[in-house]
């Protein structure tokens, strides 16, 4: 074997070995952040962030807030566009990313970019003073 054999044998070895990652490293990504939907929880809300209205904490992947009004809602605690943590606004009863100002509703809709995907919304159910928070 000649040494213009040798490395033409070399080079052609290297490229099956990365010509996989190349590929795997040119799939669609998205900068949304998945969140689990197999959320199970309960937290008491007879003390603490919970325990009066316009309250908010972040427990489990997921930011729970207590409303003006009384109600209890819970969404993906992570921004959908840059992976920020999202913080609860009772003046304005919306979800605010403090990276690059997105908002969310009440609901997990954006309402102000540069996010375009919408939050995991979870189910909250009150028993007493345990709050459930599920998928």
């Amino acid at each position: 074997m000649t040494r213009k054999e040798f490395i033409e044998q070399v080079g052609i070895g290297a490229a099956a070995l990365l010509i996989p990652g190349c590929f795997g490293a040119c799939k669609k990504t998205s900068n949304s952040t998945s969140t689990s939907s197999s959320v199970d929880f309960t937290i008491s809300v007879a003390s603490g962030a919970l325990a009066t209205n316009g309250g908010y904490l972040i427990q489990n992947g997921v930011i729970i807030a207590r409303t003006m009004a009384g109600a209890f809602i819970a969404v993906s605690a992570t921004c959908t566009h840059a992976g920020g943590t999202l913080q609860y606004a009772s003046s304005t009863n919306d979800f605010t990313c403090p990276v690059h100002g997105a908002a969310f509703d009440t609901s997990g809709n954006v309402i102000n970019g540069p996010a375009s995907t919408p939050l995991q919304k979870y189910i909250t159910t009150l028993t007493g003073t345990s709050l459930r928070v599920h998928s």
